[in-house]
């Protein structure tokens, strides 16, 4: 009876499906508690659980707890039919030779892991290499998910160094250029699709940083080239996340902080177009509109 009437409170979209789904996927990233909370993370899976699709380690710190722990964490996630992708839990230990990487993927299979996320950036490798690991980790029966970031020029970013405390400084011009152009970064993340890849995670900080300076140019090239449905974007907050449901409907994949799942499940339900304001407040979402 409370689920009816919560969906019919907020005219919930006949569309919008039932796990496990395809599109419309809502991942979170592990919460990144000290000391790490179990409890709460089960709290999180039965209190807004069913709006929960898959589960992202995102803490290099996971990977030094106990092989034990972490597989609890994984069949909890599973008892909630939550995905779990490694995100980068155990990256900065990966190898770089596809024969340790081979092992590597073994010991995430043996923990339950069903998704290896693939960072292009910090992992450093040849792009033929990078296809390697995309094959092994489907060879091995998982997922695999690039994960590409839009690099901005140098210009872009306010230079450091040492000044005296208060001294001023002057503004300097703001460059549009990329250090790697969007085509490019494109043309890697087709291939990898190619070598069946299956979604590529997008590091939209730099592009979404602020709803109201988003760069709809570069999120509009990636998804018409790479499609809706094989692409998903880590909203930093929960303004971006209205700002993509608005834009690709509520089938648009996106990332985000377990604290707006029910709120961006609420906007997922509702037509693109439809005032929110009643359910955040007249001004949450204003620089939108």
């Amino acid at each position: 009876m409370a689920e009816s009437l919560w969906k019919k409170m907020y005219a919930f979209n006949e569309d919008r499906l039932d796990k496990p789904r395809r599109f419309g996927v809502t991942e979170i990233p592990i919460p990144n508690f000290s000391p790490f909370s179990h409890n709460l993370l089960q709290d999180i899976f039965e209190s807004r659980g069913e709006y929960v699709d898959g589960l992202k380690l995102s803490g290099d710190s996971y990977s030094l707890m106990p092989k034990a722990t972490i597989k609890q964490v994984i069949d909890l996630a599973h008892q909630h039919g939550v995905y779990v992708s490694t995100g980068v839990w155990d990256e900065h230990v990966i190898p770089k030779t596809p024969s340790d990487f081979k092992e590597y993927v073994e010991e995430c299979k043996q923990l339950g892991f069903d998704t290896i996320e693939l960072n292009a950036g910090s992992l450093g490798i040849p792009e033929e290499t990078f296809l390697r690991f995309v094959r092994l980790v489907k060879s091995a029966g998982l997922k695999a998910r690039p994960h590409f970031q839009v690099r901005f020029n140098e210009s872009d970013i306010p230079k450091g160094g040492d000044r005296a405390y208060g001294a001023y400084i002057p503004p300097e011009p703001r460059s549009s250029e990329f250090v790697e152009d969007v085509d490019l970064l494109i043309r890697k993340a087709e291939r990898c699709l190619k070598e069946d890849a299956d979604m590529i995670m997008i590091d939209a900080l730099g592009v979404s940083q602020h709803a109201d300076k988003m760069r709809g140019d570069i999120v509009a090239k990636i998804i018409g080239r790479l499609g809706l449905e094989k692409t998903m974007f880590e909203a930093s907050n929960q303004r971006i996340s209205e700002w993509f449901i608005r834009q690709y409907s509520p089938k648009v994949n996106l990332c985000i902080d377990h604290s707006h799942v029910l709120d961006v499940e609420c906007i997922r339900g509702r037509n693109s177009g439809s005032n929110h304001a009643f359910v955040f407040g007249p001004s949450s979402f204003s620089v939108l509109k």
